[in-house]
């Protein structure tokens, strides 16, 4: 299990999936917040099965790294010290690590939820970095296009869990709720109002690099939905001046798509879209 230290002494867990083949890409995934990069051992192996290695940490406060950091799951999903500055350093310093040992590949970030919002902060700050982003379960982060009630509102009565937002599939929020390395403490209550703050950001005006992006989404996830999906797809061609933006909403899914029942059409989208723009190599 190999790790790495961040600039505050906080030892950084991932994972290395080599792909199967001789690899035409790298993705860095980045998980969401409250999880880990455990939870998507489906869309990993689809990836490695096609050609793709992947890097997958467990961020700050989070999964694996959350334990070693704080050594109590009460506390999991605290950033720690230097909050969401230093949980967005940590990603990009593992960006480096993967530039460094795959040169010769291009670099896809693939971010979901939370671990979108790191994305799009990423691609903002480097876009030199990156050859492709890839954003699931996202939204355009401008306050009144995220939602900042209960996610779980459209279910709410007396037999649901609170956790029916993550998927159509019940299976999954049982499975999230048992799994020791999770917490159900929604994103404000981890990070507190001003590491809430700095969630808030536009993409960047005239970028200077034109990277494609993928944007997908659920038509009934409650974080920020098709509406702010589709606006950020917006941002990326008129402020980004992104030539290559694809917005796909499939209807019936909530917020974890890769962990949707039609999951597999999910991941068949994705990997379509990264063959068209990363050809298999000799």
């Amino acid at each position: 299990m190999p790790e790495f230290i961040d600039a505050d002494g906080v030892a950084i867990v991932y994972d290395v999936h080599p792909a199967a083949t001789t690899p035409r890409a790298v993705v860095q995934l980045l998980h969401g917040v409250g999880e880990h990069a455990g939870r998507y051992g489906a869309l990993i192996d689809a990836l490695t099965a096609d050609g793709y290695t992947v890097y997958a940490d467990d961020h700050r406060g989070h999964g694996r790294t959350g334990m070693k950091q704080h050594g109590d799951a009460a506390k999991l999903g605290h950033l720690g010290k230097g909050g969401h500055r230093a949980a967005v350093a940590a990603v990009w310093q593992f960006t480096r690590i993967i530039r460094e040992e795959n040169p010769a590949l291009p670099l896809v970030l693939l971010g979901h939820s939370w671990g979108s919002f790191l994305a799009q902060i990423l691609v903002n700050d480097h876009p030199e970095a990156y050859d492709a982003v890839v954003l699931s379960g996202s939204a355009q982060r401008w306050p009144g296009a995220m939602n900042a009630g209960p996610l779980n509102a459209p279910w709410k009565g007396p037999d649901a869990t609170g956790l029916e937002w993550l998927s159509s599939d019940p299976s999954v929020g049982e499975d999230f709720a048992a799994d020791p390395l999770t917490t159900e403490e929604p994103l404000l209550k981890l990070f507190g109002p001003i590491d809430g703050l700095r969630l808030f950001g536009r993409p960047r005006k005239n970028l200077g690099y034109d990277i494609p992006a993928l944007l997908m989404v659920g038509r009934d996830d409650t974080v920020g939905g098709p509406r702010s999906v589709h606006k950020l797809a917006d941002d990326y061609r008129t402020r980004s001046r992104f030539t290559d933006v694809t917005t796909l909403v499939y209807p019936g899914a909530r917020h974890e798509i890769f962990n949707e029942v039609k999951q597999k059409d999910v991941r068949d989208d994705l990997l379509a879209w990264l063959d068209a723009r990363f050809p298999e190599r000799d």
